[in-house]
């Protein structure tokens, strides 16, 4: 036997966790949330999408209207780095807008969506 068997006999094998779909619930061991809590991401709320040519998108002045793919009074989708997460609707607090969540997208659908 060398010297490098016995060197690589002696280290220690990395032990990684399951990364699978049920990683979260690491059976009966609890995940520290503490180490994300200030990750900043981007929270947008979508009213609807146009798609248009270049020109149209030139043409466009003050008062133009573009028309969307939803209807008047249709939920709005609430995204967080661009993956849908929740829908709602505008309110109104105090003179300022904000979103009333209506529906809350389940842990699997958002992961779906990811991939």
């Amino acid at each position: 036997m060398s010297t490098r068997e016995t060197k690589a006999d002696a280290a220690p094998r990395a032990q990684f966790g399951d990364l699978g779909p049920n990683a979260g619930q690491m059976a009966g061991k609890e995940m520290n949330i503490n180490l994300i809590l200030d990750v900043a991401v981007t929270l947008s709320l979508e009213v609807g999408r146009a798609r248009m040519s270049v020109r149209d998108l030139l043409q466009l002045a003050p008062g133009a209207i573009v028309e969307l793919d939803r209807l008047a009074g249709e939920p709005l989708d609430v995204l967080v780095n661009g993956v849908r997460i929740a829908r709602g609707e505008v309110v109104v607090v105090n003179e300022k807008f904000g979103i009333r969540l209506t529906d809350v997208v389940s842990q699997t659908e958002r992961m779906e969506q990811v991939q």
